[in-house]
């Protein structure tokens, strides 16, 4: 059960609203100020909707570093959007080795896996201390209702998990290591863009090790590649810091035949 806790001390309780009996204490939680706001709610909502929604938020969470927010298993009750931070998902195999199976960011909603089954499927753990907004789904689902822009916007975010999901498996299944490493690198590029940050240059939180679990690659291959990339120009790299040199040199290592 998640509970509020005395280090949320930026935030405050909503005076004459109780908490409810089973869940986390009510905090004033203001999405129209948050400037993540364009990332995580739908678009075009008006100022009553947009009240409405932000009643939804029960508490912001803060998540330290190696910390997990659920864990595979665990019972479906919120989910979550991220504030600050970055995290990473990961399930475990038959032979208890871990898979990553995603890395996420702020703007980004985690924990949509376990809508159906009614518990998480995967692990979800900080790569950095961060922040996320808890959304129980019961008083999502009952909102959607009434918002269709918000049902509309839970639909999006499901496709969208569908497609990063295929996009792993193409990943594994017919992509070269480079092609899997270069993939890797554009798709973060866009994501800090659509963020308003550079799509350049930027600090990977995920360790090297953690990348090759996601690509499907071991960490050798992995360093190996991010040398050869800096060697050919395409990108330079300092420890976790990368700067992309030539965005259509990697983007033609999509387009190269083997």
């Amino acid at each position: 059960m998640l509970t509020a806790t005395s280090t949320h001390t930026s935030l405050h309780v909503v005076p004459g609203r109780s908490a409810p009996a089973c869940g986390p204490a009510k905090f004033e939680v203001r999405c129209s100020g948050c400037n993540l706001r364009e990332l995580c709610l739908p678009k075009g909502l008006d100022e009553a909707d947009l009240h409405r929604l932000e009643s939804v938020v029960y508490t912001r969470r803060r998540i330290k570093r190696g910390e997990a927010l659920f864990d595979a298993g665990d019972e479906f009750q919120s989910v979550y959007s991220i504030r600050s931070g970055f995290f990473k998902t990961t399930t475990i195999d038959d032979d208890g080795r871990e898979q990553v199976t995603g890395f996420y960011m702020p703007g980004e909603l985690l924990g949509m896996d376990g809508i159906g089954s009614g518990a998480y499927h995967a692990n979800a753990l900080a790569l950095e201390d961060s922040e996320v907004c808890v959304l129980p789904f019961s008083l999502v689902e009952s909102l959607g209702r009434e918002i269709p822009a918000l049902q509309r916007h839970l639909f999006s975010v499901l496709s969208r998990e569908i497609v990063r999901d295929h996009g792993v498996m193409m990943l594994l299944g017919s992509m070269r290591a480079e092609e899997r490493l270069a993939t890797f690198l554009l798709n973060l590029s866009k994501r800090f863009e659509r963020r308003g940050y550079s799509p350049t240059e930027f600090h990977l939180r995920m360790t090297r090790e953690e990348i090759g679990g996601y690509l499907g690659l071991k960490l050798e291959t992995v360093s190996r590649l991010f040398s050869r990339f800096q060697s050919e120009g395409l990108i330079d790299v300092e420890q976790k810091h990368v700067r992309i040199r030539n965005v259509e040199g990697l983007e033609a290592l999509l387009s190269a035949k083997n």
